[in-house]
């Protein structure tokens, strides 16, 4: 593969990660709208466990709502963070390996979702398969990552190559 292919392939996969964590930083906004829509569509059943606890979630979201709504801008807060973060790609996609440690840096945040998820939900009184959802992204995120980290080595090995030469 030419540094040409590799970089290629290094900013597309920076910029579907960044694009995918803004858009889910980006849904914490109109929380309220969204949950109010989820639940109208009725796809769980209330005896179900997702049924039950979405109905749950929708009945916090909805007295919020009326009576705390300044809590909302706390989840302002953490779509900003995530739009601020999905910044920090622009030093990888512009110079990949002279900004690979962002790439570790992004890894270590994914890893850091598992422990934050297995201790603050069950804290939070989260049921089981919401923290697997939340575990997930840590998942999802590492996956693009360790592919990018793996090209932004074999371009730094092309680099080193051709000043050899």
């Amino acid at each position: 593969m030419t540094q040409a292919e590799l970089l290629f392939r290094i900013r597309f996969m920076i910029v579907l990660f960044v694009v995918l964590l803004m858009l889910s930083g980006i849904t914490a906004f109109p929380v309220y709208t969204e949950m109010k829509w989820l639940m109208s569509l009725q796809l769980f059943s209330p005896d179900t466990a997702m049924g039950a606890w979405l109905y749950r979630v929708w009945l916090g979201v909805q007295e919020m709502n009326d009576k705390h709504a300044f809590l909302f801008y706390g989840y302002d807060w953490m779509a900003f963070a995530h739009l601020v973060i999905g910044t920090a790609f622009i030093g990888p996609y512009r110079e990949p390996v002279r900004n690979k440690w962002i790439i570790d840096w992004a890894m270590l945040a994914c890893f850091g979702v598992f422990p934050l998820a297995i201790i603050a939900g069950p804290i939070r009184d989260i049921p089981w398969f919401h923290i697997l959802i939340d575990c997930s992204f840590g998942i999802f995120g590492l996956i693009p990552l360790l592919v990018v980290k793996n090209w932004i080595k074999q371009l730094e090995r092309l680099q080193q190559q051709e000043k050899s030469n």
